[in-house]
Order: structure tokens, then C-alpha cells, then sequence
């Protein structure tokens, strides 16, 4: 399968299935003389790890990460880096009874009838899995960033199903199994995927980010735009049905004299550009939106087909998230950290100035 990896001057490949032995990811172009540690990496690994509440799939990995490559005595060399990390709690055997059958919603449909092979166990490639390895390398960039520029991305849960978070309190994220800013919205976060869970289906989510100390420039016309690849690496996380790049959607209501973003003595009066003029960075906040779909794999019974043309009904047994959203924050914050550095480096190139 081609087009397993992103990005231009920082390329990003990564490889492995849900069930197999490991997963892993190469990083090319990252520059020389950084420190970083394994446990570090752990760090935010973490974060979007499964198994941490109830209100997560209870897939438990230890997701231990290797360094192979590209780091010697604790720096970056230039080199590429090489990270892998070992499956360790896959169950593939939950899977047997729908090895010949689709899941709807799922890539198990698309996946048999582009290459001919069904693997069943767990999603393959297209499951979340793969995730994990965006994270480690965005922990490698989210420092970078943080290091040079002074760059932080951070993301965090906006909606979940029918509930709105009303107030964002950044400092509160970390504290609660939602990434949720308002400490006042948890008890009734807990209350509705509780309720959720038991009734056996699952719901989306809307997760926000925003890059702080962006500085201007990032970007190129009229086919290397910063949120033209911002929405790319989005939408290639798995469950992502839409992106929005500051007021997005609302921009249609929107009259023009109000999403215009004037500019007094220097300074810009709104953000509802996201920090992105004409795909070039105008050193505001970047504000973007992700919407991650409902999970497919239910123990609910659904229709559909199997490889040889039957009818069949569907029962997903497995450990599954009833709201995939929740565990993409750290994702989401990796995705832009990854495209932010990547178009640093790249304006590096073109300009001759970070």
C-alpha cells in the first residue's frame, strides 16, 4: 500500500497492523542536536493510550517505545529515526466470526475491494492503532517547536455527542478522562457515556486545537497552503468526517464586514481566519476543528454483507470506544505540531529564515 507517509522536508512514514507483532514509525528530516528521551515519548503515549477509564476501549498495551535510529547518547543526529513499538494485549481470536463478513462503517468493505485481502483482525492498517505512532513522533516535534519558537499545540474536547462544552479552561484538560476544559461538564460527561456504553452504541465528537506563537509566513501559494495541509493530516486520522480552519462552517452565516479580521495599530480585532491568510500563517493563534465520526464496531446487530455476496448480520464483539473522539486529542495536537514544524522547516528552505 502506497502513501504511508506525510509531510515534505519532515517526512513521517508509518507501518504495522492493529493485531500484528508491532507497529513502528521512521522520521525523516528531523534536524540534529535535539535531546529527547524515551520517556519523554512515553509521555505522550500516554495520554492517548486505551484501558486509562471506563469510558475507553480496555485494550491495555504498554506501548513501551524503541529507539532504533537516529538518536545517539540521548541527541537527534540528523539521521532517520526509527521508533517501534510491540503489540502486546491484541486479541485477534475476538475477531474470528466476522473474518468474511464487513462491518458497516468500517474500511473492512473498501479495504477487500481494493486489495483483494481481508485482514479481520481488529481493523488491520486502518484501525487506531496506527495512531500511536503519530503521537511519538509529534512528541518529537511538539518539543522542537516548543524549544525554537516557543510553538504549542494543544487540543481539547469541545463536544461530545449532544454535549456542548460551554466554558474552556485549558488549565482543567489534563485532569479528567474527557481532555474537557470546564471541571463543571464531567459529572455530566460521565453520566451520558455511562448511559451510552450500556445501551451498546456510540457517539462523535468535536475536538478543537489551537498552535500559540505562530509566527507569520508559514505557507505557500497556491498549492503548499498551511491550512490546505493542516485540513490533509486532519483528515487522514482515522474516524475524521470534517475539518474546519477558524469560523469554517459559520463563515457562511457570517456577514463579510464581521469575518473580516481588522487590524488596529498592528494588531488583528478577531481570529475568524484561524491564522490563516490566503494559506499563509499571519501570526495569530491557528484554530482548527475535528470531527471524528461514531464508532462502527457495535454489539448491536446491523446489516450487511460478507466476501462472498450474502446477506449477514453483524455483531462486533472486541474492546472498542464508544467515543473514539476522546483519545484523538493528543493526536490531533501531534498532526498540526507535525505540519507546523514540517512548513518551518520548509520556509527555512524557501526564505532562508526560520
Amino acid at each position: 500500500m502506497s502513501f504511508n507517509s506525510f509531510g515534505k522536508l519532515l517526512k513521517i512514514t508509518t507501518f504495522g497492523e492493529s493485531h500484528g507483532p508491532m507497529i513502528g514509525c521512521v522520521i525523516d528530516g528531523f534536524p540534529a542536536g535535539m535531546e529527547i528521551t524515551v520517556e519523554e515519548i512515553k509521555t505522550e503515549l500516554l495520554r492517548r493510550a486505551t484501558g486509562k477509564s471506563r469510558h475507553t476501549s480496555q485494550r491495555k498495551e504498554k506501548d513501551d517505545v524503541k529507539i532504533v535510529s537516529g538518536v545517539f547518547e540521548g541527541v537527534t543526529t540528523g539521521m532517520p529515526i526509527a521508533l517501534l513499538i510491540e503489540n502486546t494485549d491484541a486479541r485477534s481470536k475476538d475477531y474470528s466470526e466476522i473474518k468474511d463478513q464487513f462491518r458497516p462503517g468500517h474500511a473492512d468493505y473498501t479495504y477487500w475491494h481494493k486489495f483483494g485481502i481481508r485482514d479481520y483482525r481488529g481493523g488491520g492498517r486502518s484501525s487506531a492503532r496506527e495512531t500511536t505512532m503519530r503521537v511519538a513522533a509529534g512528541a518529537l516535534a511538539k518539543k522542537w517547536l516548543k524549544l525554537h519558537f516557543n510553538i504549542e499545540a494543544t487540543a481539547w474536547l469541545a463536544q461530545l455527542g449532544s454535549v456542548v462544552i460551554d466554558k474552556v479552561d485549558l488549565k482543567e484538560k489534563e485532569n479528567n478522562p474527557f481532555f474537557c476544559p470546564n471541571t463543571t461538564q464531567i459529572q455530566e460527561l460521565e453520566a451520558y457515556m455511562d448511559a451510552l456504553r450500556k445501551s451498546g452504541d456510540s457517539v462523535g465528537a468535536n475536538i478543537a486545537v489551537q498552535a500559540i506563537n505562530v509566527p507569520v509566513g508559514l505557507g505557500e501559494p497556491v498549492y503548499g497552503k498551511l491550512d490546505a495541509d493542516i485540513a490533509s493530516a486532519m483528515m487522514s486520522i482515522n474516524a475524521t468526517k470534517g475539518v474546519e480552519i477558524g469560523a469554517g462552517f459559520e463563515s457562511v452565516s457570517q456577514n463579510g464586514s464581521v469575518h473580516r479580521d481588522e487590524i488596529v495599530d498592528g494588531k488583528f480585532q478577531s481570529n475568524h481566519a484561524g491564522g490563516i491568510l490566503g494559506g499563509i500563517s499571519s501570526g495569530q493563534d491557528v484554530l482548527v476543528n475535528v470531527a471524528f465520526k461514531p464508532t462502527s464496531s457495535l454489539r448491536l446487530p446491523a446489516k450487511s454483507v460478507d466476501k462472498f455476496g450474502n446477506n449477514v448480520t453483524v455483531v462486533t464483539k472486541g474492546r472498542h470506544d464508544p467515543c473514539v473522539g476522546i483519545r484523538a486529542v493528543p493526536i490531533v495536537e501531534s498532526m498540526l505540531a507535525l505540519v507546523l514544524m514540517d512548513h518551518i522547516l520548509r520556509n527555512n528552505a524557501l526564505c532562508g529564515k526560520y
